[in-house]
């Protein structure tokens, strides 16, 4: 029986090609020049730290830019409130999204089930499978899929006949 897998997964590579391409602009640019703006990446996600508040936006701007020109999805990111840092510092936590939560895999079931396909559907840790009998209704899955907004970038991997 055909089936594939729903994914969300991160190119590790090139988060951290992008996340050195932000640092780097960061490090250089005029208007980040005396701000003490830093942008720094730990297991929680990248923190990003500056003396104002408008300089983080930017700075979190920085690092959205270099993650669209890497292909790298935005919703793959989760910025956390602005807190104060101490002095006159705000640092921001961004966090890496990555997996599909359960939450997250009952909406993609819940929305394969609507929507009256000839295929199933099944959480299995954090990824979905969805199994049929024909490959044109997996196609039919995926589709349906990539036209609704999960919260998440979706990738389609495991397909098999």
């Amino acid at each position: 029986m055909p089936s594939f897998d729903v994914v969300s997964k991160l190119d590790h590579h090139e988060v951290e090609n992008a996340f050195s391409q932000a640092q780097k602009e960061v490090g250089q640019r005029y208007d980040f020049k005396d701000t003490a703006t830093t942008l720094e990446k730990n297991a929680d996600g990248i923190v990003l730290r500056s003396s104002t508040e408008d300089r983080l936006d930017a700075a979190r701007g920085v690092l959205e830019d270099k993650f669209v020109k890497r292909k790298v999805s935005l919703k793959a990111l989760d910025p956390q409130k602005i807190e104060p840092a101490g002095g006159q510092s705000f640092r921001q936590l961004v966090k890496l999204k990555e997996g599909v939560d359960m939450e997250r895999a009952k909406e993609i079931v819940k929305a394969i089930k609507d929507a009256k396909t000839k295929v199933q559907a099944a959480i299995q840790g954090d990824l979905v499978r969805v199994s049929g009998k024909k490959r044109d209704d997996l196609q039919d899955a995926i589709a349906l899929l990539r036209g609704r907004d999960f919260g998440l970038p979706l990738q389609f991997v495991n397909f098999r006949e």
